[in-house]
């Protein structure tokens, strides 16, 4: 009978900032882990994070690429389980949006098809809340995970890519390709914070840099929704064990405030540490104003004034969920941050 020291994970994505944590708290409950990674370059720079925190000798590396076939199928080859968190996200969209689709996309199915032919048990795949909420930009309602992205609005390029990886994944779970009847479970959180464990830049760092850094004079009268790091690689690793998680969506969100609460708890915090926070209200047509120029701003001037609520029902009542209290999230990685000099 398969233990956790005997089990074996392959994380795709290692070096980004969910890929990393889920890396660091499968090896925390004793699993084995193959994390993959685009070149030779990332491995000393996770191996010397990871160390710092426990041993890594149950890691190995796996080098490929979402857009080449090449290395997929050894990279699952005696693994038992596949939780992909690889995906591009930059914080401004791309030109051409297919830079961000074809590996999201594309990148799934290859590991998905390779994850079959190995007969793994059970594939978790990281998504997005934007692949359940994007584009009903207005709709003051209740959004759940029977509920799916309007393509032909998207805010964010992203939240397209991540929408059409998702729908290519569950087309082939549901399909006779899928000969070995493998299950997939879809995680959605919300934008995640929480704190960093090295210095490579990430862009969920892009929400701090902007307030701390006071690049705008002010904030938006918009809802921020956003849950911690450290509560999503939970979910993660239980969605690959829970019988129950089997065939499902999850959209996972760990508190939805004002923005302007954000600022205030970062200006009652760090101003007295030499930082210049903004906590004021910006009128809506200094946001629009705003977006014209900076990129950053875009998406935040389409949700001005939307009302909408997220439920977390389901990941409450399959996995018993109970998500850290907010305000220590946003203190903890406001306080990584400044300790890896990111702010």
């Amino acid at each position: 009978m398969a233990t956790l020291t005997t089990t074996k994970v392959l994380v795709t994505g290692a070096n980004g900032f969910i890929g990393l944590n889920t890396v660091l708290r499968l090896l925390q409950l004793g699993y084995n882990v193959r994390a993959t990674i685009r070149n030779e370059s990332h491995k000393k720079n996770i191996v010397e994070t990871l160390s710092k925190h426990l041993d890594t000798s149950r890691l190995e590396f796996a080098i490929v690429d979402l857009i080449k076939d090449d290395g997929w199928q050894n990279a699952v080859q005696g693994c038992d389980y596949v939780i992909h968190t690889a995906s591009p996200y930059p914080a401004e969209d791309p030109k051409d949006e297919n830079e961000l689709i074809i590996p999201a996309r594309d990148g799934t199915l290859r590991v998905l098809k390779s994850a079959q032919i190995e007969g793994i048990k059970r594939f978790v795949m990281l998504s997005t809340y934007g692949a359940i909420f994007d584009g009903h930009e207005g709709e003051n309602r209740t959004f759940d995970e029977t509920d799916w992205s309007d393509l032909g609005k998207p805010r964010l390029i992203y939240h397209k890519s991540k929408t059409l990886a998702e729908h290519a994944a569950w087309d082939y779970i549901h399909s006779a390709e899928n000969k070995s009847k493998m299950e997939m479970v879809v995680v959605n959180p919300t934008n995640v914070f929480g704190p960093v464990l090295d210095s490579h830049h990430h862009t969920a760092t892009e929400w701090y840099r902007t307030i701390m850094h006071a690049e705008v004079p002010g904030v938006s009268r918009t809802q921020l929704d956003f849950v911690d790091v450290r509560d999503i690689v939970d979910i993660l690793e239980k969605a690959m064990t829970v019988p129950e998680a089997a065939d499902k969506r999850f959209l996972c969100n760990g508190a939805s405030i004002p923005l302007l609460e954000f600022a205030d708890i970062l200006h009652k915090n760090f101003t007295n540490r030499g930082y210049r926070i903004i906590n004021r209200i910006l009128p809506d047509p200094i946001i629009r104003f705003f977006a014209i120029f900076i990129p950053k701003v875009r998406s935040v001037a389409g949700a001005l004034g939307w009302k909408y609520a997220l439920s977390t029902e389901q990941v409450r009542s399959v996995f018993g969920w109970q998500p850290r209290p907010y305000k220590q999230t946003i203190l903890d990685m406001a306080e990584s941050l400044i300790e890896y000099g990111l702010v």
